[in-house]
């Protein structure tokens, strides 16, 4: 890995970060606030939240096993997959970035929106990479490469020991999107980050936690990284009621371990009952919550099941993709009721 310095944008290195009115006399008790400019009442939503959710980052510390100071949190996954652009690459050029091709999406609006050169790099017919072949796709000017395992919409864990051979090789930033990670049984690169200091490791609560309406995204990296993205977030950009859910939430871990469970089992039933059905050439693996599933005819079927009030994903458009369907796994009753619809199909 290059030098963080020589990573990062000079004029971010050389950044001055707001300083809010929490953070001044942060690690000292205090009882009267006249520093923000707030309202006096209607406690407790008349003051700012704590700008660096620390008691929130103890308790995702204690489930992720990961040091507070290696975790930022932040409105969703969304900003934290903007942040690595804001903080490394020069909008305009000549940074660029490498991501597998299909993925999700938010990674190449993210390189849109910052005005920075997105490289895909197709996935072999396994849905499955080469570090050789990503290697092959960077210049001198390559910040980052964006990897998501378990991927988005192909379902299934990309080979760790090419996403390592990655990591090692390459002198930027690695950015490896594990939202999906609950589900599989692969061993989490959140626990490897001492071995790898070019590591971003992203993970969310919206996923096996149910909480995608809170929007709680989180980051898992170095000490050095967390501040870089300490310096370029919003100052109070995790609310108060976030803050307060997701501590709820995470209190509770054997639930979501149950939740888990059911949706695995659910899983296996779901996509056993697909590869019987005449319209459905073919079922792909996965370790997600949802799996691909080629179809005969995607938009047809598509717009069958949006007649009838179910959704489903059409990535038929998308390249690899040809006439799939991404199907989340539901509740009981509602994969029956999937599964009823398509097998009237005519």
């Amino acid at each position: 890995m290059k030098p963080l310095q020589e990573l990062v944008r000079p004029n971010i290195w050389a950044l001055a970060p707001y300083s809010s009115a929490r953070n001044e006399y942060a690690g000292r008790e205090a009882r009267v606030f006249l520093d923000a400019n707030e309202n006096p009442y209607h406690q407790p939503y008349n003051r700012y939240p704590d700008p660096l959710q620390l008691e929130l980052k103890a308790a995702v510390s204690k489930v992720k096993g990961v040091p507070v100071e290696q975790i930022f949190l932040g409105n969703g996954s969304d900003e934290a997959i903007d942040l690595p652009y804001r903080c490394f690459c020069r909008p305009g050029g000549p940074d660029n970035v490498v991501a597998i091709e299909p993925t999700y999406g938010m990674y190449k609006v993210c390189a849109d929106i910052n005005d920075v050169e997105y490289r895909p790099v197709l996935l072999d017919e396994h849905y499955q990479i080469t570090a050789e072949r990503l290697l092959e796709a960077t210049d001198q000017h390559t910040k980052l490469i964006w990897l998501c395992s378990p991927n988005n919409p192909t379902g299934n864990s990309l080979n760790r020991d090419e996403i390592v051979k990655v990591i090692e090789q390459f002198e930027g930033i690695v950015i490896v999107d594990e939202a999906y990670s609950d589900f599989s049984q692969q061993k989490p690169l959140r626990l490897e980050l001492d071995k790898y200091p070019n590591l971003i490791v992203l993970n969310t609560l919206s996923k096996a936690w149910g909480c995608a309406a809170i929007r709680l995204g989180m980051a898992f990296a170095s000490a050095d990284i967390v501040a870089l993205f300490n310096k370029v977030k919003y100052p109070y950009n995790i609310n108060l009621l976030t803050q307060q859910q997701a501590l709820e939430t995470l209190k509770d871990p054997f639930e979501t371990d149950r939740w888990v469970k059911l949706l695995l089992q659910e899983r296996s039933r779901l996509m056993e009952a697909f590869m019987q059905l005449p319209i459905c050439q073919q079922v792909f693996p996965t370790d997600a919550n949802f799996f691909l599933a080629r179809m005969t005819d995607a938009q047809a079927i598509y717009d069958y099941l949006v007649d009838r009030g179910i959704i489903v994903r059409n990535r038929h458009r998308i390249q690899l993709c040809e006439n799939c369907l991404r199907i989340t796994i539901g509740t009981k009753s509602e994969n029956n009721e999937l599964l009823a619809a398509l097998r009237q199909w005519q």
